[in-house]
């Protein structure tokens, strides 16, 4: 059985950049949702981040929707561990690379946004890691997971319109300008110096 993590705020706690009934029904209805529906499709004891990459360990009429789903899981749970009440800013190896990469954080921030607009439809937007070390940015549709490509995902900020839709309505730019105080590093920075 796969599970989803547990939320680690209320879901006040990111008033009033995402407001609470945004965060209840995103967590509760969408996240948990997509973790019902891979378990209903799979009893696997495969790990949830190693879907991706051994999928034809599984029957191939119930791989696109078993990848979907565990996209889903996978995705959301990093979201969600991107955003804190409290936000940080990247520290330790992770910091040095964004400095190497990008020039400095707000050079990586204005980096992101640039191409966060450029998502067409649904999806996410991703700060990865190659098995070097080398970090992109990416836009991933819909659920896909960058797992799937070999990558790690260290931090993301979902751009279905469910994360943002009763708050700011059709302005997405408001969005991700605003999200950032509410951003979290830790976790990526956690997953950065486990990787290098």
């Amino acid at each position: 059985m796969y599970n989803v993590i547990n939320l680690p705020y209320p879901y006040y706690a990111l008033e009033p950049i995402i407001d609470e009934k945004t965060v209840n029904i995103h967590y509760n209805k969408h996240h948990k949702k997509y973790m019902e529906n891979l378990n209903k499709l799979t009893n696997s004891t495969i790990p949830l981040n190693q879907i991706p990459k051994r999928i034809d360990e599984f029957p191939i009429n119930k791989r696109g929707e078993i990848l979907y789903n565990a996209g889903g899981v996978l995705n959301h749970n990093l979201y969600f561990q991107s955003l804190n009440p409290n936000p940080s800013l990247p520290k330790g190896k992770l910091l040095t690379k964004i400095n190497e990469t990008f020039g400095n954080f707000e050079n990586f921030k204005t980096n992101f946004i640039t191409k966060a607009k450029l998502l067409k439809g649904s999806g996410y937007t991703f700060l990865v890691s190659d098995n070097k070390g080398n970090l992109q940015i990416i836009n991933m549709p819909n659920q896909e997971t960058p797992l799937s490509y070999n990558l790690t995902p260290l931090f993301n900020i979902d751009l279905w319109e469910h994360a943002y839709y009763l708050k700011y309505q059709n302005n997405k730019d408001e969005y991700l300008q605003n999200i950032w105080s509410k951003t979290s590093f830790d976790n990526a920075s956690k997953i950065y110096e486990l990787l290098i």
